[in-house]
């Protein structure tokens, strides 16, 4: 069986030892960037790599292009390929964090051309709640073959900017409704948003267990948020690229596909003052 958006605790426990299966701990934190590192050495899945947002998931940032740009995709792929991923592997991410920062590692992966990727539904607490097994054994991957086939999936500020509140591009906004309002801004220099964006706070996709929403649900309230918008036609931003993943994935799971991703967000956008703001 494939797995392409969503793995539940009990389907990856009884994959676990499956040699096809790759999975990679993607805890984090965005005010303690060393959290990730500290919890996987504590402990992590068995057999579990470890993907870390700003050194593996992300390239460094330059002032201008947002806080998490998308590394270079050969780059990317020969991390990748250290890592043990091939073509046909299958490739599981999760994190403690409700799935955003897996849900970065799954839409990178498709960037990729590689669809055998899914987050891991109810993440590192519902695995430690199911009483499944941890380690702090770190795994040596055996180096693997990886050939990226790039897929035209995001979109650059200079489109955002020639579609401003055009009907042919929809933009979500993941992040809180008081930071969509440009209110208790603590991250990025400007408060707001930009201009026609539209606010889907990514927790919403989730139920009160910390599992995705059923994709009828999801359905239903996407359908709500794009006002009927072809999913083409959307385009998903957050602060800087990672919890728009999110709303993707959630997209992905009811059954609209073919939105694409801003990885600049509202990070990239507010380094050049002279782009208009809402509030």
């Amino acid at each position: 069986m494939t797995f392409t958006t969503l793995i539940s605790v009990a389907e990856l426990a009884a994959n676990l030892n499956d040699p096809g299966f790759v999975v990679f701990d993607c805890r984090h934190e965005l005010t303690n960037p060393q959290f990730g590192t500290t919890a996987y050495a504590e402990s992590h899945l068995p057999g579990a790599r470890f993907a870390h947002l700003d050194r593996d998931l992300s390239s460094a940032p330059t002032g201008t292009n947002g806080r998490h740009p998308l590394p270079d995709p050969a780059t990317f792929a020969d991390w990748l390929e250290t890592m043990g991923v091939s073509n046909d592997a299958q490739v599981i991410g999760y994190d403690s964090a409700g799935g955003v920062y897996a849900a970065r590692l799954w839409w990178m992966l498709r960037w990729l051309g590689h669809d055998r990727v899914a987050v891991l539904d109810g993440g590192w607490d519902e695995w430690l709640q199911a009483g499944h097994p941890v380690t702090k054994e770190v795994p040596r991957p055996t180096r693997a073959r990886f050939v990226a086939n790039l897929r035209p999936v995001s979109v650059n500020v200079q489109q955002v900017l020639a579609h401003l509140n055009s009907p042919d591009m929809l933009i979500i906004d993941a992040r809180s409704n008081d930071r969509f309002h440009g209110q208790n801004e603590t991250i990025d220099p400007v408060g707001g948003h930009i201009p026609g964006a539209r606010n889907r706070f990514f927790r919403d996709n989730l139920d009160a267990s910390g599992r995705f929403k059923s994709p009828d649900r999801l359905r239903s309230d996407f359908s709500h948020a794009t006002g009927g918008t072809p999913a083409g036609n959307v385009v998903h931003q957050c602060g800087s690229g990672v919890s728009a993943c999110h709303n993707l994935l959630a997209m992905e799971i009811a059954g609209m596909q073919g939105s694409r991703l801003y990885p600049g967000s509202w990070s990239e956008w507010v380094a050049e003052r002279s782009r208009p703001v809402a509030t």
